[in-house]
C-alpha cells in the first residue's frame, strides 16, 4: 500500500464531500411542489459531476492500496 497516494485520495474524497454532497443529498420533508425543469437539470449536473469524481477517487484508492510505497530518494 502506498500511504501517500492513499492520503491524497482521501483528501480528494473529503474535498468532494465538502463541495458537492449537500447539493446531491435528497431533501427531507417531502415535496409538495414539483421542481422546475431548470432545477432538475441543475440537480442532474451536480449528480453527474459527483458520480464521475467519486469514480475517479475510488479508482485512485484501489491503486493506492494495490501499489507498493515509493522508496524515499537516495542522496
Amino acid at each position: 500500500m502506498d500511504p501517500q497516494r492513499l492520503k491524497q485520495a482521501y483528501q480528494r474524497l473529503e474535498s468532494l464531500d465538502e463541495r458537492l454532497t449537500y447539493k446531491v443529498r435528497p431533501r427531507g420533508g417531502g415535496g409538495l411542489t414539483r421542481p422546475s425543469v431548470e432545477m432538475l437539470e441543475e440537480k442532474h449536473r451536480h449528480l453527474a459531476e459527483y458520480t464521475v469524481e467519486l469514480k475517479e477517487i475510488v479508482q485512485e484508492l484501489i491503486v493506492a492500496i494495490a501499489t507498493r510505497p515509493q522508496a524515499p530518494p537516495k542522496g
